[in-house]
């Protein structure tokens, strides 16, 4: 199993059913060198995106990716997926929306993980002082 398509769907199944103990399956899925990168991270190394996937367990409850579309082109698939979540407090759903760019290495593993998604409206918007400032200031630039 070592066709990009099927690491991408052994890639896809590990993010839907990840746990804090199967974060240890990354060296399967992916080159020790991964570029991961999201709106808050830039890194590489599986060891440092793995600290970031461990602090989501450690910051939230129930975090869970769902991928809902699939597209291939060459070495490259994009993920279309909806991410939820809640405070370790308990509280409301959060939900994240968004596109993830796998690149493939020769072995069939991914090299590079980028997430598309906006931070702006889906996280810092909904922070309670800073958002009321965002939201203001996305009203005033709005073309209507």
């Amino acid at each position: 199993m070592n066709k990009p398509a099927d690491m991408a769907e052994a890639y896809i199944r590990f993010y839907e059913t990840m746990t804090p103990e199967s974060l240890a399956r990354l060296t399967e899925l992916v080159t020790p060198e991964i570029h991961f990168v999201d709106p808050f991270n830039d890194v590489t190394g599986i060891e440092p995106m793995r600290r970031i996937l461990a602090k989501m367990f450690a910051d939230l409850a129930e975090p869970r990716f769902a991928v809902t579309h699939r597209a291939w082109g060459g070495d490259v698939c994009f993920l279309r997926w909806r991410f939820t979540a809640r405070g370790k407090n308990g509280g409301a759903e959060w939900v994240i929306e968004g596109m993830s760019e796998l690149r493939f290495a020769a072995d069939g593993k991914v090299a590079s993980h980028v997430d598309y998604w906006d931070s702006g409206r889906q996280f810092y918007e909904k922070l309670p002082l800073l958002g009321s400032v965002l939201r203001l200031i996305r009203r005033r630039l709005a073309a209507g």
